[in-house]
């Protein structure tokens, strides 16, 4: 019998279809990317399209492991965190297995867990696989370290393993990661997309066992991180330490938005990444209709179960000031 495939999860990241039905500019505050990336001295070489990206991608993987400390069997690379998330769920799950995801969080998580053939339970402890994303995403609620490794002991212990989804860490503390851990049960997503503000090109990254990256390597399509990709990445990586500007940029643009929203009413929850959720008193999508009709595009949370909240970026000053223009003329 064949196995019922669930609907998609809905995501962000329609600003250019939204631009297109509007017929105007937009601005976006429904992508938590990098307002203040780091300027990469990339000039893509259209040459290099004429030929196969190594499959295996050794020298990318040398680099990633040189910045963390890792060896490059412990290094997993895919198109995207998307392509991750779905391997490593094909690696580790299949029919029978249990899941645990704490809610709200990531859509992506549930969807390839039940792709695999696992179904979700609520008891944490009953799970072979738990996610967690630290900052979480759509709260940015970020956890100790401590805490951490005390779920991974846990999890340990019982042969279970816990997927850690570190994707905004990079724009948040860094020193909370677990990346320096090397534990069979522990593997860690990494998304240069989020830090470097390069969407398009599609690049993710994680850590994890040999022996489970080995099984991931097989899973993965080949070529599934193209010339471009790979190249941007790989300097990327060797302006690394340029985020550390970015955080201190965006600490300051988070508290400034978060005192400007309470000064119009708005609840925000307390975040440690580029991203705040916001609380409304009616439905998400009717602020979110009257922003767009203003050229503001931010995120509906009703798909994180969270129908009267917004989820609203941290960007640049000047833009975060036509979204506090915005709202106070949505305002009832």
């Amino acid at each position: 019998m064949k196995r019922e495939i669930p609907g998609r999860v809905v995501h962000g990241g329609t600003i250019l279809s939204q631009r297109r039905l509007s017929g105007r500019p937009l601005l976006d505050f429904s992508a938590n990317l990098n307002p203040f990336p780091p300027e990469i001295p990339w000039k893509p070489d259209p040459s290099t399209l004429g030929s196969y990206p190594d499959d295996r991608y050794e020298a990318l993987r040398e680099v990633i492991g040189r910045k963390f400390n890792r060896p490059s069997e412990e290094i997993a690379v895919g198109n995207g965190s998307m392509e991750i998330i779905r391997v490593f769920c094909q690696a580790t799950l299949s029919d029978g297995d249990s899941f645990h995801a704490e809610q709200p969080t990531f859509g992506e998580y549930e969807l390839s867990a039940r792709l695999a053939g696992a179904c979700e339970v609520a008891e944490p402890a009953r799970a072979r696989v738990r996610f967690i994303c630290n900052p979480n995403n759509p709260t940015g609620a970020l956890r100790s370290a401590g805490d951490l490794r005390g779920v991974l002991r846990q999890v340990s212990s019982g042969s279970a393993m816990l997927f850690l989804d570190e994707a905004f860490i990079e724009l948040s503390e860094p020193a909370r990661s677990l990346v320096s851990e090397h534990d069979p049960a522990l593997f860690i997503l990494r998304s240069l997309t989020k830090a470097f503000a390069v969407p398009g090109l599609r690049f993710g990254y994680g850590f994890g066992d040999p022996d489970l990256i080995a099984r991931m390597e097989v899973l993965r399509p080949p070529w599934a991180v193209n010339t471009f990709a790979e190249e941007f990445a790989i300097l990327a990586f060797e302006h690394y330490h340029l985020l550390e500007d970015s955080r201190r940029r965006i600490r300051v643009e988070r508290e400034w938005l978060e005192r400007h929203l309470s000064d119009l009413g708005l609840v925000s929850l307390l975040s440690s990444a580029n991203f705040l959720l916001v609380n409304l008193e009616e439905p998400a999508s009717r602020l979110a209709e009257r922003l767009l009709a203003r050229g503001i595009l931010v995120r509906d949370c009703a798909s994180f179960g969270l129908p009267d909240s917004v989820r609203i970026a941290v960007r640049r000053r000047e833009e975060n000031e036509q979204l506090i223009e915005a709202l106070t003329a949505c305002s009832p």
